[in-house]
């Protein structure tokens, strides 16, 4: 089969491999309909995480058509037409079970190594190297699903692929950053980054009641899906020296209710902060560029709320721990637990509240892929959302 395969930092090639098996009797195999490159993708595109290797197949968002299962799973049958979260989940762990699938106890065996490189585990991640267990992602035309009675969901027949794709992960994602947010009527909502996962957390800020959604970017072609498609304000921080005292004039000095990083490891503004990140970071001495949660923090109105969707990768310099503790601030961030959030979020879509179409700019073949990561990595061509067809 064709499968898009890392090969080197900002090196892509698809590549014939082999067909994926069934490895254990609770696997099942999936015929990849539609599959999509992800923010997060592209940490690993530019070598922010370790443990990648030549030849592993890339890709979390995909979804298909059943076409083998093994002979203990039950939920499924050759036919069925499936969208597949992002993280595995094992179905029966005391996370699981409690709903917090993306912590799933069983799914990742290199745990103990992210355990001490990250600091703690998630569960097991489809393509997302080998800190999350090596499984083969699904950018490619069949990928292997590990626990398959606990993880595939299945789809009306008359929603497109295009309707359900993006409940794999950054639907999801970015309603799970509004929800934590515990949006009250009239709240301020402010969002930092523009790519789908921001532009999903805006609107499921609207959904759950915020009067007021404030995007922060800088590439205009974002912030003016954000205006057009969302209905949020928009902040371009190129062109204003703090955002934090933008957000503040803007809010009569309060700052934002509730504040939302959908940025993560890969952020940038143009302060001296961001060249002593930049440094660090082609030192070794730090995974990531904090930009975005620094900022959320110290523009978050006291008692306020900051919610973290941005992936990060390790320890990181300079956390504004002082203006937490004296604004009384809650943080709440972690992986997205997909599983919980694709019935509501479904029904959403068969109801007409949420079109999550809208962040599609660009359709390609499987075969271009790798011309996909360049145009979304160097945001060419106006490029916010790319869906693959083999």
């Amino acid at each position: 089969m064709k499968a898009t395969c890392w090969m080197g930092i900002q090196k892509m090639e698809v590549r014939e491999v082999p067909d994926p098996k069934i490895l254990s009797q609770g696997d099942a195999i999936i015929k990849i309909t539609s599959t999509a490159i992800c923010g997060s993708d592209l940490h690993l595109y530019n070598g922010f995480l370790p443990m990648m290797e030549p030849g592993d197949i890339m890709g979390h968002e995909f979804m298909g058509e059943i076409v083998e299962v093994g002979k203990n799973v039950r939920n499924l049958k050759v036919g069925d037409r499936v969208i597949v979260p992002f993280p595995i989940a094992c179905g029966h762990c005391a996370h699981c079970e409690a709903g917090y699938t993306a912590s799933c106890e069983n799914s990742n065996p290199n745990a103990y190594i992210a355990e001490k490189m990250l600091g703690n585990t998630s569960s097991g991640i489809y393509g997302y190297s080998h800190l999350t267990g090596g499984f083969a992602g699904g950018q490619a035309e069949y990928a292997r699903i590990p626990f398959a009675d606990a993880n595939p969901f299945k789809v009306p027949e008359e929603l497109t692929d295009e309707q359900v794709l993006f409940l794999t992960d950054i639907l999801p994602t970015g309603y799970m950053g509004a929800e934590m947010c515990d949006i009250k009527p009239g709240d301020t909502v402010a969002v930092w980054g523009a790519g789908p996962v921001g532009q999903f957390a805006a609107a499921s800020a609207y959904m759950l009641g915020a009067e007021r959604v404030i995007m922060i970017d800088r590439f205009d072609y974002r912030l003016q899906m954000a205006r057009e498609k969302v209905g949020c304000l928009t902040i371009n921080y190129e062109e204003v020296s703090s955002i934090p005292d933008v957000l503040k004039d803007i809010t009569a000095g309060r700052g934002p209710d509730k504040c939302i990083d959908a940025v993560g490891a890969e952020g940038h503004n143009h302060s001296m902060l961001f060249l002593h990140d930049r440094m660090k970071q082609m030192l070794r001495i730090q995974a990531d560029r904090p930009i975005a949660l620094r900022e959320a923090i110290l523009s978050c109105a006291t008692a306020g709320t900051v919610s973290v969707i941005g992936v990060y990768a390790g320890l990181i310099d300079k956390f504004p721990m002082n203006a937490v503790l004296n604004r009384g601030l809650t943080i709440k961030a972690g992986q997205c637990h997909v599983h919980r959030y694709v019935p509501r979020l479904l029904e959403a879509i068969q109801k007409g509240e949420i079109d999550p179409t809208f962040v599609i700019t660009h359709r390609m073949k499987l075969d271009d892929a790798a011309h996909g990561y360049e145009i979304f990595n160097n945001k060419h061509d106006h490029c916010e959302k790319i869906v693959l067809k083999a």
